[in-house]
């Protein structure tokens, strides 16, 4: 199972930014797929799920402003973040759980002015 993350960057708080993360080596129209994200010295966060029927989930901090969605013709799951605040800066994961937990090295993702 590989899963290679991309679309991170810099940004102004306000902004918007779409990270993408490419799934090979899993049937990836059935799993759910998983977003996280991480600053230095707190737990991974749960930011956003999808299922493998589109149904959606999203942590409180980030909902009304992120929409994940997937492309399961191009085994990618994809996560729109809009009006970025500063508290958004982290490392975000891609994520899935296939007999074992499965993670992408990460994007930096930095809110600042």
């Amino acid at each position: 199972v590989q899963l290679v993350e991309s679309g991170g960057g810099l940004v102004q708080p306000g902004g918007s930014l779409r990270l993408s993360c490419a799934a090979s080596g899993i049937i990836f129209r059935i799993v759910t797929m998983n977003w996280y994200r991480q600053t230095p010295g707190k737990q991974r966060e749960l930011v956003a799920f999808i299922t493998s029927g589109g149904s959606t989930n999203y942590a409180d901090s980030v909902r009304g402003r992120f929409t994940i969605s997937r492309d399961n013709a191009k085994n990618t799951v994809y996560l729109q973040m809009s009006s970025l605040k500063p508290e958004d800066t982290a490392v975000y994961y891609c994520n899935v759980f296939v007999t074992d937990n499965y993670w992408g090295q990460g994007t930096q993702v930095t809110v600042s002015s």
